[in-house]
């Protein structure tokens, strides 16, 4: 019978062989985001259109070719949202959140769309991890959220990282800079591409960051925003390397950065790292003073960061670093006839209540054929279980890794064998070193005796 259908092009089925690296790495970004006070936000998958248009940009590749926008039976346009800030920010204001304490911290994993060319890394529908600063002016709360990014990249695992500030300054001091721009281009109008004389006029800053090779070549004799930024913004980017230095967080201030949102000012990073030769930015973010007044609301300054889980997990696997491994089924009951395959669910759910990853034949499965079910499952410990176990009242529980068998009984079966594998992890466990000759403890903050009491008691 054929396939109806396949996954839609630029999607990406997540498989669960794979899905305990994203799962991992999302737990780590949270944990992290939580020691810095931010706390998980969550706002729809689709917007209205114009929440977009006001705050990502109208002129933006983003708007103009890469959303996912329609029409419901309501005749009202929505879009299925490109990235996480507009949503968090429209939240924000919403719900009120300018009368709580400021500031607001949230964070987010949340999915993406955007129509565009798929890539390794890059897909049509990606997700990301983000981080929203609402209520703080200071520099030190754009050193904060790239220290919560670095944390979160160095935490886990890698390599090469190299972090890129600059300053896009602030509207006014952005005209001056516009104007110089827009010289400095007009001069390649026969060889910038359609897009880029499209933003000649509007957005020439935009020209900056596209991605052709001759535009990129044009766009590295241009003017440099840091030229022309006023005192007040000047400050502000001198005030962040500060921060940042006083963090320990290497940097390098680099002009070309200007991220590919209409709603950055002032401070705008990346965070990159090699690949093959080259380098791919894995983070980005800055501050966006104007986006809460743009999007309706009284001026809030802000700041944040989005990066791609796919993209970091790709570099992740490709520098070789290292993911928990997924979580084993610890204990496998193998049953032998129906009355024993009752028994098995039972004490399957002993076990789950207790908190014990468990699995038990739901298939009719010969024992043979259980056995080598609970292999391929890589369980930790089996137990098999028929009438002869269930009138002793008892089982053999066999450790898969070592052979060695202990048998439990099943009254508080799942309390003998939380003791059972506790007791195992103890004598394996390698003293060797550790031990001092009059029984201390190299390294820890107690004395332990041989007879198993410390001085103190």
């Amino acid at each position: 019978m054929a396939l109806i259908t396949k996954a839609v092009r630029g999607t990406l089925d997540l498989l669960p062989a794979e899905s305990y690296k994203s799962q991992f790495v999302e737990r780590s970004f949270f944990e992290i985001a939580q020691n810095f006070g931010y706390h998980e936000v969550r706002t729809p998958v689709f917007e209205h259109t114009e929440l977009f248009l006001r705050s990502v940009g109208e002129t933006t590749d983003v708007v103009q070719k890469e959303m996912y926008t329609f029409t419901d039976r309501g005749e009202r346009s929505l879009t299925l949202k490109p990235e996480g800030t507009a949503g968090a920010a429209r939240a924000f204001l919403e719900h009120g959140l300018f009368n709580e304490p400021l500031p607001q911290k949230m964070c987010y994993f949340t999915p993406c769309y955007r129509y565009d060319k798929p890539q390794a890394g890059r897909y049509r529908e990606h997700h990301q991890l983000g981080v929203e600063c609402f209520g703080a002016a200071s520099p030190a709360a754009d050193a904060e959220i790239i220290a919560l990014a670095y944390h979160t990249i160095t935490f886990l695992g890698l390599e090469n990282i190299r972090l890129e500030i600059n300053s896009i300054g602030c509207p006014e001091c952005r005209k001056t800079y516009n104007d110089a721009l827009k010289a400095y281009f007009e001069a390649y109008t026969s060889e910038l591409c359609e897009t880029c004389i499209s933003r000649l006029d509007k957005t020439p800053m935009r020209i900056l960051d596209c991605k052709s090779p001759v535009c990129a070549k044009i766009a590295e004799g241009a003017p440099s925003i840091l030229e022309y930024i006023c005192e007040p913004c000047r400050e502000h980017f001198e005030g962040l390397q500060r921060y940042l230095g006083a963090m320990d967080i290497d940097f390098h201030v680099n002009a070309g950065v200007v991220r590919g949102l209409d709603y950055y000012t002032r401070t705008v990073f990346e965070f990159m790292t090699e690949d093959n030769g080259s380098m791919i930015t894995v983070c980005g973010g800055g501050r966006y003073d104007r986006l809460i007044e743009e999007i309706g609301g009284a001026p809030m300054p802000a700041c944040g960061f989005g990066m791609g889980i796919e993209r970091l997990i790709l570099q992740m696997e490709r520098q070789n670093c290292t993911f928990p491994e997924p979580e084993r089924c610890e204990l496998y009951i193998v049953s032998t006839d129906d009355a024993s395959s009752l028994f098995a669910a039972r004490l399957a759910t002993e076990m789950r209540d207790a908190g014990i990853p468990c699995q038990n034949d739901i298939c009719g499965r010969s024992l043979k054929a259980q056995m080598k079910y609970a292999n391929k499952l890589r369980a930790r410990y089996t137990v098999v279980i028929g009438s002869n176990e269930i009138e002793a009242g008892k089982a053999a529980v066999k450790n898969m890794d070592t052979g060695a068998s202990t048998n439990l009984p099943f009254h508080d079966f799942a309390e003998n064998f939380m003791r059972m594998t506790l007791d195992e992890a103890v004598e394996a466990f390698d003293f060797s070193g550790m031990i001092n000759e009059d029984g201390s403890v190299n390294g820890a903050g107690f004395t332990l005796l041989k007879g198993g009491k410390s001085d103190e008691d």
